[in-house]
This record gives C-alpha cells, sequence and structure tokens, in this order.
C-alpha cells in the first residue's frame, strides 16, 4: 500500500477528533430527567433548534415571547436565620420572563400549573403566539419546556437551544431579570 493511500485510509477510519463527540444526541421521546447539563439534541418536536441568528430576528421583530427556564437556587438551608442570602443575579434575554423550575423532567402538579397559568397569562391565551425557550448552552430545561408547552398546545413552542450563552458571544444586549414567583414562594 503506497504512503498516500494509507494516509487516506488513515483519516477514514479515524475521524479528526472529537467528529464523532460533537454530533448531538438523538432526541429522546420523552422528557429529559436526569444530566441536565449535556449535549443536547439539534431538535425539539422534530423542529430544528432556533440559531442565534433568528432568534435575534425574532426578538428584533418583536414576534416572539421569550421564556428563560433556568433554575432558580434555593436559600440554602444551612444559613442561619437572619442571614441574608441574595441568589446569583441572571442576566436574560431583554423582554424575557423567567419561568424558573420549568424545564425539570418531572414537575410537581404546583410546578406544572405554574408553568402552565403562567403561558396562558403572558399569551392572553393564544396558543399560536410563537414562544422562544432558553436557557443556558447544553441545558435540557428548556428543551423540556418547549417539549412540555407543545404538549399543552401550544402550537409554535420554539426552543433556542445556545441561550444566553450564545446571545452575549453575540454581543447581543442582556439586561437583569427576576423570576416570575413560583408558587413555594
Amino acid at each position: 500500500m503506497s504512503l498516500r493511500r494509507a494516509a487516506v485510509v488513515a483519516l477514514l477510519a479515524f475521524p479528526a477528533s472529537g467528529a464523532i463527540a460533537d454530533a448531538p444526541p438523538p432526541e429522546p421521546a420523552g422528557y429529559r430527567t436526569a444530566d441536565y447539563r449535556a449535549p443536547v439534541p439539534a431538535t425539539v418536536n422534530g423542529n430544528p433548534a432556533l440559531t442565534t441568528e433568528q432568534a435575534a430576528a425574532l426578538w428584533r421583530q418583536r414576534t416572539a415571547l421569550f421564556i428563560d427556564t433556568l433554575p432558580q437556587p434555593p436559600r440554602p438551608r444551612e444559613l442561619p436565620d437572619g442571614t441574608i442570602w441574595h441568589p446569583m443575579p441572571r442576566n436574560d434575554i431583554p423582554g424575557s420572563i423567567w419561568l424558573p423550575d420549568t424545564g425539570y423532567g418531572e414537575l410537581p402538579a404546583p410546578m406544572a400549573e405554574y408553568f402552565g397559568r403562567n403561558l396562558r397569562e403572558a399569551t392572553a391565551g393564544d396558543k399560536n403566539r410563537t414562544l422562544v425557550f432558553y436557557c443556558l448552552a447544553n441545558c435540557w430545561m428548556s428543551w423540556n419546556a418547549a417539549k412540555r408547552a407543545a404538549s399543552l398546545g401550544y402550537a409554535r413552542a420554539d426552543w433556542y437551544a445556545e441561550g444566553t450563552d450564545g446571545w452575549a458571544r453575540q454581543d447581543l444586549p442582556l439586561e437583569h431579570r427576576n423570576p416570575v414567583p413560583r408558587p413555594v414562594e
């Protein structure tokens, strides 16, 4: 075998470093219930994830409602009474609503009601309104939430998989956001 042919065979037999690892996982049939910070599929409900350019265009046109699903950490239980605790601030895509903890694979009944009620209120009951769910890159929370919104009858539940990480990489604006109070608060 010639040296050139051996090199070609070697290249075909051994893909470039990371080529296989970089392929997105397949879209699962159900919700993701563990390892929420892991590589995500390229689609949700069979629809491709929005690119940063597509999400930014929807944002600029004001034709979509952006919904952040990043969890908000609870106050640590071990803090003594009277201790002031400030959760880490969240910077979001301007105009978004933050529905924390709505992207888990299994939601307790009060959180499922919170999610549905806030979607109804934010869309004024319009299930054809374009919704864009996001959190961070490689975060299944927004994937689960987009899937859940579709199961509730929202026909245009889009998913921006890069989230605020992709948004910030493109130097798009972010603003401080407080979450919509959860049922336990």
